[in-house]
């Protein structure tokens, strides 16, 4: 799931290939028999702090073993700090795991050889990080230790009591407010399986056949390459939930494909990166923060994947109309006759691959299982039917399956080490009171204004999470801003889809769009005009989280179904109007007053009616307005021979 791939050298020892893949393999079996619960099958029964403490032991000797200490540097041998490194945090891990309980009973007077332990896991997490997402998120982590240990000497609202450093340290580490608290254990307990899910859909043929789905059904019209960018980066980021491995996945086919087609380069990276960017929005997996959002709220997982489906769905309608919009104003044609398969061929030799998907859904909405026992059941699914079936003459064997269980071991390690960040800053938020102070501040500021208190934390949402993964952004917007909103009424849920969308921004808001700019490189376009591309495509995803905080129906929340259905209706007409305003395009070119005229309507149309009385004449006035612009667009329309859109419907 790591956002930066590992270089392997050919060099690299078979002692080193040995050692890595024991240990990912023991990391991923232990993970997948924890979910399964076959510990306690034969009687062995640990609290929690033991067996996240155990696993990241594990987790913290593979990735000294398996990340040089310069990133994106080829790995031919381990050089002898990181073999003590790797070890250190095997044995560090191991003590606290053995002794969790006492450890946890002992916060004011630590032992020294728990104190030992515990500097070691704190600075072997804190490189762990740095080698496997970057400085961002330790940087981040940096600040607050700071802020902690000189608060004290503070003023007003942001004075802290003042802390010492080893017994701050020995509290990040051993309670559950720190490294082992409910970040962590999302991590382990409830993502992995997902990554195996997500690792065995890939080599069983799944991914290739929802890939290929994809081309056969959007390929035929016009800006195909777009549309099937969109639909293929939504299939595959809904599970992936990693934009650079989504881009990665389904860039290499489809920016190519548009670029041919007509888009140019710096489109086609953007709506690559937009696509990409979205899959964090989508359930089931949403890049693991549905997991740890519904431990946040306390509520069952099924209710926050069920509130995100409707703003995802307008997120990639906005992207999928706009795609449509920019083919017809620019004549970008379909995809090549010869690049395109039979829908039906397509359909026939992989609609099996639906069915884990159904087994997944079942269990979590019919059953009310556990998200770990749904994602087993899936992978079990995916397993039989790639091992039977395959897809286009291909059928998985049994070295697949090894593959893909040592590959999910492999790939959980960033994540680990973004769920230590995350545990490090709450743990840190947690002592200092800041969360606290920044609520307070931003009360003050949006008092007697939702509506500017929404503004100025959308903005702190897109400058915290610039750079930062999926989970790091999720947890420090958790504690730092979503609090405040739930203070002036917001509902809880809300706020917490409102700093989901606004942090998840980040990845395509410059200056540091990570998701643009990898797209950019994939493209051979200019990073940074890929990027404002990129906001221009994304322009839905800043106004969705405005409309679901003032009108709850949108994240199908204690309103009827008839109601829900109108907030749907009006919401995915104000958002086809605003995007023929932002493109420029309906039934034709349109000039500057009538796409101001037009984007004025489609806002009206999506403001909320449950924001206010006055709402309802804004609505009907949007309604009117956009009704007579389009009649008149469509009246005006060019009137082009049918040889001439054949083929573009």
């Amino acid at each position: 799931m790591s956002d930066t791939p590992i270089r392997e050298s050919e060099l690299t020892s078979p002692a080193i290939r040995l050692v890595r893949t024991a240990l990912s393999l023991v990391l991923a079996v232990a993970v997948l028999a924890n979910a399964a619960d076959i510990y306690r099958m034969f009687g062995y029964v640990f609290v929690t702090e033991q067996f996240l403490a155990a696993t990241l032991a594990v987790g913290l000797a593979l990735i000294f073993i398996n990340y040089p200490f310069r990133r994106g540097s080829e790995r031919t041998s381990v050089p002898w700090y990181d073999w003590l490194a790797s070890a250190a945090g095997f044995t560090a891990g191991v003590y606290i795991s053995w002794n969790a309980t006492d450890l946890a009973e002992n916060l004011f007077d630590p032992p020294l050889v728990a104190l030992v332990a515990a500097w070691v896991m704190f600075v072997l997490c804190i490189e762990g990080l740095r080698r496997t997402v970057g400085w961002s998120l330790v940087w981040v982590v940096i600040f607050f230790m700071v802020y902690a240990l000189v608060g004290h000497k503070l003023w007003g609202m942001f004075q802290t009591k003042q802390v010492y450093l080893n017994s701050f340290v020995y509290y990040l580490i051993i309670d559950q407010s720190g490294l082992l608290g409910i970040v962590m254990n999302v991590a382990i307990t409830i993502v992995i399986p997902f990554i195996l899910f997500g690792a065995l859909l890939s080599v069983s043929g799944g991914a290739a056949f929802f890939n290929d789905i994809a081309i056969a059904l959007m390929g035929r019209y016009r800006g195909g390459a777009a549309k099937m960018s969109v639909m293929a980066s939504g299939l595959f980021g809904s599970i992936s939930g990693v934009v650079v491995s989504n881009i990665m996945a389904t860039g290499v086919v489809t920016i190519p494909l548009m670029k041919r087609a007509g888009f140019t380069p710096a489109q086609a990276g953007a709506i690559e990166a937009t696509a990409s960017n979205g899959g964090q929005l989508m359930p089931p997996v949403m890049g693991a923060v549905a997991f740890l959002m519904a431990d946040f709220l306390q509520v069952p997982y099924a209710k926050v994947a069920l509130a995100a489906l409707v703003p995802g769905i307008l997120y990639y309608t906005a992207l999928f109309i706009q795609a449509d919009l920019v083919a017809a104003r620019d004549g970008i044609a379909r995809v090549p006759d010869d690049e395109i398969p039979q829908a039906w061929a397509v359909f026939r030799k992989g609609w099996h691959f639906i069915l884990p998907f159904v087994v997944l859904i079942y269990g979590l909405f019919a059953l009310n299982q556990e998200p770990e026992v749904a994602a087993l059941w899936g992978s079990l699914t995916i397993l039989l039917l790639g091992l039977l079936f395959g897809y286009n003459g291909k059928r998985m064997n049994l070295r697949d399956l090894w593959d893909s269980v040592v590959g999910t071991g492999l790939g959980a390690l960033d994540i680990f080490m973004v769920a230590a960040g995350a545990g490090f800053i709450m743990g840190m938020l947690q002592v200092t009171g800041l969360g606290f102070a920044l609520t307070l501040l931003l009360v003050s500021v949006g008092e007697g204004s939702v509506l500017l208190l929404l503004f100025f934390a959308a903005i702190l949402c897109i400058i915290l999470g610039m750079g930062m993964p999926t989970l790091g952004v999720y947890v420090l917007l958790a504690v730092l801003i979503a609090p405040s909103l739930e203070k002036v009424g917001i509902p809880q849920i809300s706020a917490h889809f409102f700093i989901l969308y606004m942090g998840l921004m980040s990845m395509v808001t410059p200056p540091v769009a990570v998701a643009a700019f990898f797209a950019a490189t994939i493209a051979g376009a200019e990073p940074m005009r890929t990027g404002f591309e990129a906001v221009r495509f994304s322009w839905a995803a800043y106004i969705i989280p405005f409309l679901f905080v003032f009108s709850p129906t949108l994240l199908l929340q204690g309103t009827s179904v008839f109601a829900s259905f109108v907030a749907i209706i009006t919401a995915v007409i104000g958002v086809w109007i605003v995007s023929a305003a932002v493109v420029g395009y309906m039934f034709g070119r349109i000039g500057a007053v009538e796409r101001i005229l037009l984007g004025l309507s489609g806002i009206a149309l999506l403001i909320p009616h449950e924001i206010g009385q006055w709402a309802l004449w804004t609505d009907l006035g949007g309604a009117i307005a956009s009704c007579v612009l389009v009649a008149r667009r469509y009246m005006a329309r060019p009137i082009k021979p049918l040889d001439s859109v054949a083929g573009n419907p």
